[in-house]
């Protein structure tokens, strides 16, 4: 029997597990994957790289239009291209991250990823796991899934600090409930959980459980259940 496209999305904040889940689910389901984050981290990367100045909106929303940003959505490798240039690495330096936020709240930003956004989801032939802040409200609220992980800021901060090896548990609880006030409080798609999404709290899961627990819901829904 011939499987029906899928369109799932993964909302939530930093440090819930979003893209361990999101390219895990993708890879076991044989669906596409796509890190909305990356893109948003890309285009900063490229104002930090063009010397934008960061603090000034307009200067940020007049070269919106600007990079070429090119996502592949394998989920066991997913890339990311700035004008032709491999910046999977660069994007995630602490100098991008602690300026993600302030690009990523300017509107002529976010329609411009929004609908690079769209149209990969779009373009996909047996479906594909999105995962951001923005995608069960804003960017795909006709999802077939909505999905918000959610998570205690201790968990959150302990898993994330780990993954930074050795990083400050407190300076790291810190700075995600910082991403989280700014994410929630602007104007242009805040982080907000979907009306019609799926919570799932991952505090107390190891990943495999979130990740099982994830796959559960996709096949009831494309089981039709």
């Amino acid at each position: 029997m011939e499987r029906a496209t899928v369109i799932v999305a993964i909302d939530g904040p930093s440090g819930t597990g979003k893209s361990s889940t999101s390219k895990a689910v993708a890879a076991q389901l044989g669906l596409s994957y796509l890190d909305t984050g990356a893109q948003y981290r890309a285009i900063t990367w490229w104002m930090v790289n063009n010397a934008i100045d960061i603090e000034d909106p307009s200067a940020i929303a007049a070269v919106a239009g600007k990079p070429d940003i090119v996502s592949g959505t394998d989920p066991s490798g997913p890339t990311i291209t700035v004008d032709g240039t491999d910046v999977a690495g660069p994007i995630r330096t602490q100098e991008v991250t602690s300026k993600v936020s302030a690009v990523s709240a300017v509107p002529e930003v976010r329609a411009r990823i929004t609908e690079l956004q769209r149209s990969i989801a779009s373009d996909t032939e047996s479906g594909i796991v999105v995962e951001g802040r923005d995608i069960g409200t804003t960017v795909l609220p006709d999802a077939d899934l909505k999905i918000f992980l959610t998570a205690s800021p201790e968990a959150r901060a302990a898993r994330r600090s780990g993954e930074l090896k050795g990083a400050d548990v407190q300076a790291t609880r810190e700075a995600l409930l910082k991403r989280d006030a700014a994410d929630s409080s602007r104007k242009t798609s805040p982080l907000a959980k979907a009306d019609d999404a799926v919570e799932v709290d991952t505090s107390d899961l190891t990943l495999q459980q979130v990740i099982e627990c994830v796959v559960t819901l996709v096949e009831e829904k494309r089981a039709g259940k």
